[in-house]
């Protein structure tokens, strides 16, 4: 029953900004990795930015110092602010939730929203 749903996608200028979120709900949001993810047309899907259950953060180097990715443990959701927006940042992006154990992971993933950057 675990659930993720994104939202905040749209078209937008380059160098404009946009700010995705994830509503997380059926399992626990505290002890979850979170990520977010892009797949760009004839692209293999890339991880873009990821923030520990601890707090700590990773980004892609496409993406340093323009995206911020956060989370709210209280109200289960997860942020990426993207500021500075580029053409090449046009893809669907993916909400992912990821916990490790030594026998298997278990990863969530949302539906998916486009993110397009054009004049």
């Amino acid at each position: 029953q675990a659930h993720l749903v994104e939202s905040g996608g749209g078209l937008v200028q380059p160098g404009g900004s946009l700010r995705l979120s994830c509503a997380a709900s059926g399992f626990t949001f505290s002890i979850y990795a979170m990520g977010w993810y892009r797949q760009a047309p004839g692209k293999q899907r890339e991880l873009v930015a990821v923030i520990t259950s601890g707090g700590s953060t990773n980004y892609a180097d496409s993406v340093k110092g323009r995206f911020t990715i956060s989370r709210d443990n209280g109200k289960k959701m997860v942020y990426l602010q993207m500021n500075s927006l580029k053409p090449e940042d046009t893809a669907v992006y993916y909400c992912n939730a990821h916990r490790q154990s030594p026998m298997r992971s278990y990863d969530y993933w949302g539906q998916g929203t486009q993110v397009s950057v054009s004049s």
